[in-house]
């Protein structure tokens, strides 16, 4: 119970086994939530259900990351595998919902540019047979000159992979930027959930660059000597060999249109680290499709010896947004590089680097995390960096005041007795998690204090969840509730596995009722945006096949207090939840094929004689299997009617779980009716605002206005006078539409639906409400609801309203 699970982590007392636990209202369920924060409480770790086992080992540093849309990025010696977590309301498995995708290593091994192919090939000749020996066997053992190998084996795999911000490809997810073991650096974008697609090859793009400035950063560089120079040979690779690549947030850039209008232009930049210290800033025009998308490359040079990692510094003063580089050495210092780029809105950068840390320790920075923050005791804004280097984490406070930038920096030590290797950093509340090989996972928790801030850390025992095991990576959720880690078997009675099974597993970091509170105070307002908090929710329902009724009474208040549309698809989520909870298991597996299936067939099928007896057999026994068939599998529950539920042996009327069944499934009606009003009011409002007098659009505007007013128990003023303001625009103009097949007029009668006299059926866009007369169309990510694709003749304000997401459950459109 919550009571019991916050007396784990030190709180309150548990309840005895006869006592009741006292109703939580809204106030109490966040004071609970807030005090779970603190640090004085244990984290309770629980294993999360199932376990993907990999189908390669991993591969590269920090082989696990987890994007703002929730899907997983595993870098393993064949493909990345992308493992996408569905918060799903059409199943009833307790088990987290996940989606498979991989994104495969590309076949042909990279060969970097660096001259004329026929140059390149004799000077490979020349140094492969020298018979010098510190430049022959330099040049074959080194995989960057020969990374197809011949006699040694052959290079595949990734080195590293990292999320783009949300809100970067076409569909308005994340972008994957893929480095590969061969230094061939790419972006893949997935745009009809089945299959990644590559958008560009950053490392050709960047060599044709060098190429045609013959290798000089700038027109004022002196000539570095000839190719065939075993220096300069390996110069021209050091300087195009990626060592790691961080995105940007999303920033806004002008663009001049021919008329002098400016617009704000959404853009993204991607840095990309080399082996020469030098740093490739390339800048994206968003929706980022391609190589034409690309608006700028510029090239930094940090001045760090061996340089090993990058993040992005971005930081908010007085609504001023300021950016710059931190970089890494492998030989120990840290420092921030000023990034200087045009046209950017509201951007700016520091004036000269800042070094963090200048001690040369020969301690290697592994991985390094800005986290902003708030500063409670000087009232303003402030960075926390964080920086993994061997078994120590190195942290750096930065904070902007009228006396300049102030800079406090440490080192939490006693925290790992094997190097760290991996971290990542819950953005929200600033809560660190390190591990190490051997198991061991450690949170740290910044407090402030009136100077700068402390950590307190516990240990998180991952073989008291999984057993003996072996970490390689972690990767917390976007809102904190899980933990993906890389596991491999431990030792067993000293001794170590035969063979190696690398697996994800999941591990909870938040309670249900630390979910619950972040959901309803969320500012966010996106469900598809907090699918960990919602996959929490959904998990304890299902288990518990009820909804807890403080949550219920919080979430009324929210609703009768605020009224937003993001309450009402919360609570459209969970009655959905408790539908699938409440719904018998199917009694036989429903994939495999039986033996009246087969009767039916051939029962039915032309030319075959039947019986009356046969026919009646067979279609009573398709109406059961029918009938086992819409209770058992996840199906949507707006075409669910009272007919797919199962019917009670008894003739004295229905059971009563069937009885609760159809109550919630009047629930889930009335609330999605609400949802889809709110949303025809908002048609009608861009309707009113962007037409003329009598002007017909692809938007059945007067049929929307009948049917919010067909109903006469709807009452809305606002909704009232928006429609007889739009009536009057109209001036008694119909505008109906035609079944596309017969030409007959298409009433509108359903929100879904739209079927002419001669009974075609066309379903309609839930965006625009418009019926979608073609084959192809879109639909959003949990099969909701669908809509049709934006037309060229289309005016930019349709355009932007199919843009928007599900009004039922907030996903993205495909």
């Amino acid at each position: 119970g919550k009571m019991a699970a916050a007396a784990e982590r030190g709180g309150s007392p548990s309840l005895s086994a006869g006592e009741e636990e006292p109703p939580l209202g809204l106030d109490s369920l966040v004071e609970e939530a807030a005090a779970a924060a603190s640090a004085g409480f244990r984290l309770t770790a629980v294993r999360r259900e199932p376990a993907v086992r990999l189908q390669h080992g991993v591969s590269g540093l920090e082989p696990l990351a987890w994007s703002e849309d929730h899907r997983v990025s595993v870098s393993t010696a064949r493909s990345i595998a992308v493992l996408e977590q569905l918060s799903d309301v059409h199943s009833g498995g307790q088990e987290m919902v996940i989606h498979r995708t991989a994104v495969p290593a590309p076949s042909a091994a990279c060969l970097l540019k660096v001259g004329p192919k026929k140059e390149v090939a004799e000077c490979k000749e020349k140094f492969a047979s020298s018979g010098d020996p510190t430049v022959s066997q330099t040049f074959m053992l080194d995989r960057v000159f020969n990374p197809e190998g011949k006699s040694l084996p052959p290079l595949r795999g990734f080195k590293y992979s990292s999320w783009s911000p949300l809100g970067c490809d076409a569909n308005g997810r994340c972008l994957l930027a893929a480095l590969t073991m061969d230094n061939r650096l790419t972006i893949h974008a997935n745009l009809n959930r089945l299959q990644w697609v590559q958008l560009v090859d950053l490392t050709e793009l960047y060599g044709e660059r060098l190429y045609e400035a013959s290798y000089k950063l700038s027109k004022a560089d002196t000539p570095r000597g000839e190719l065939g120079d075993f220096p300069e040979f390996q110069r021209r690779h050091s300087m195009q060999t990626p060592v790691r690549m961080e995105w940007s947030g999303i920033c806004t850039t002008q663009q001049v249109k021919h008329n002098n209008e400016c617009r704000d232009v959404g853009s993204v930049l991607l840095a990309v680290l080399f082996e020469n210290s030098h740093i490739a800033v390339w800048q994206f025009q968003l929706p980022f499709l391609g190589k034409e998308s690309i608006t700028s490359c510029n090239t930094i040079e940090s001045g760090i010896n061996s340089p090993s990692v990058l993040s992005w510094w971005e930081y908010e003063h007085n609504n001023r947004k300021m950016s710059g580089l931190i970089v890494g050495s492998a030989f120990g210092p840290v420092k921030i590089l000023p990034v200087n780029l045009k046209a950017v809105k509201g951007y700016f950068t520091l004036r000269q680097p800042v070094v963090l840390w200048q001690e040369m320790d020969q301690l290697p920075v592994h991985s390094i995390k800005c986290i902003p923050l708030y500063h409670p005791y000087q009232k303003c804004s402030c960075s926390l960096v964080v920086a993994a280097r061997g078994a120590y984490v190195f942290w750096c406070l930065l904070l902007i005041s009228k006396a300049g930038l102030n800079v406090h920096n440490s080192h939490v030590t006693g925290l790992h007795s094997l190097p760290i290797v991996s971290m990542t950093a819950d953005k929200q509340n600033g809560t660190v998690y390190t591990c190490s090989s051997d198991g061991k996972v450690r949170q740290l928790i910044p407090i402030f204090t009136d100077v700068a801030l402390k950590f307190e850390h516990q240990l998180i025992k991952l073989w008291e969840v999984f057993g003996s095991v072996r970490t390689h990576g972690i990767a917390v959720s976007p809102c904190g509730a899980y933990l993906a880690v890389i596991t491999t078997e431990g030792m067993v009675n000293g001794l170590h596995p035969v063979n190696k099974n690398y697996q994800v597993q999941f591990v909870t970091l938040k309670t249900f009722e630390e979910a619950a509170a972040q959901l309803l105070e969320s500012s966010v307002q996106n469900l598809f945006r907090q699918v960990d908090l919602t996959d929490l929710v959904r998990w304890k329902i299902l288990k518990d096949k009820h909804i807890p009724q403080f949550l219920q009474e919080a979430l009324d208040k929210k609703i009768e207090s605020c009224g937003s549309t993001y309450f009402w698809r919360f609570k459209l989520f969970l009655l959905r939840i408790l539908y699938q909870s409440m719904q018998k298991a199917p009694s036989e597996l429903m994939w495999r094929p039986s033996h009246e299936d087969a009767k039916i067939l051939i029962s039915d099928s032309p030319g075959m004689g039947s019986t009356e007896d046969d026919q009646e057999e067979g279609t009573s026994k398709q109406a059961s299997k029918q009938s086992l068939c819409d209770t058992g599998k996840g199906m949507d529950v707006d075409d669910t009617t009272d007919d797919s539920l199962p019917q009670s042996s008894d003739i004295g009327g229905r059971e009563p779980m069937e009885e609760k069944l159809l109550e919630v499934q009047a629930q889930i009606e009335a609330v999605e009716m609400h949802l889809t009003r709110e949303h025809m009011k908002r048609v009608l409002g861009e309707v009113y605002l962007h037409t003329w007098i009598t002007e017909n659009t692809s938007i059945p505007t007067r049929g929307v206005c009948d049917f919010l007013m067909s109903d006469d128990g709807y009452d809305d003023r606002t909704a009232r006078v928006l429609i007889g303001h739009i009536l009057k625009k109209m001036n008694k103009q119909t505008f109906p539409e035609h079944c596309s097949l017969c030409k007959e007029i298409l009433p509108f009668t359903d929100r879904k639906q739209a079927v002419c006299s001669n009974g075609h059926i066309w379903l309609r866009c839930f965006l625009t409400y418009q019926s979608c007369q073609s084959l192809v169309y879109r639909r959003c990510l949990l099969h909701d609801s669908i809509a049709r694709h934006p037309t060229p003749e289309d005016p930019e304000w349709i355009k932007r309203l199919l843009q928007g997401p599900c009004t039922f459950c907030d996903s993205p459109v495909f």
